[in-house]
């Protein structure tokens, strides 16, 4: 992203893309992909999907809250990793509901941090732990 948050335009990165973005691998990328957008709203961007000639998926692509997140299938080569991310929401009691009928597994309730974020933790059905959080204090 650009200051005033724009996309990147340089050819370098494809259009809509940042620069930076998470990249997860695990070894069912089907259940990632279906926890993200019903938990999340996520949009799976179809021209993102590559899937193997029996038709699981390799590769997709994910746009939630204005971000991108890629997810792959694991190999002999690249193992399955889990990892943490941080997503801020609108209504973070409304999204931890979502994640947890979605398959997720709470890791912590929703509730007031001293940091100045309304927050909760949960473990998607890949293992990866989402920390959500509505921030409530100072821009």
């Amino acid at each position: 992203m650009l200051s005033g948050g724009k996309m990147a335009s340089d050819k370098h990165i494809p259009v809509g893309f940042p620069a930076l973005l998470p990249y997860l691998t695990v070894e069912e990328p089907d259940k990632l992909i279906a926890f993200v957008k019903s938990a999340f709203g996520a949009e799976e961007m179809k021209e993102q999907r590559w899937e193997h000639p029996a038709g699981k998926v390799i590769h997709s692509a994910l746009r939630v809250e204005g971000c991108v997140i890629e997810t792959g299938r694991a190999s002999a080569e690249w193992k399955a990793m889990p990892a943490e991310i941080h997503l801020y929401v609108r209504d973070v009691d409304r999204t931890y509901d979502r994640a947890l009928k979605a398959g997720g597994v709470s890791l912590h309730g929703v509730k007031e941090m001293e940091y100045d974020e309304r927050a909760c933790a949960v473990r998607d059905p890949c293992g990866n732990h989402w920390y959500i959080a509505t921030h409530t204090g100072r821009p």
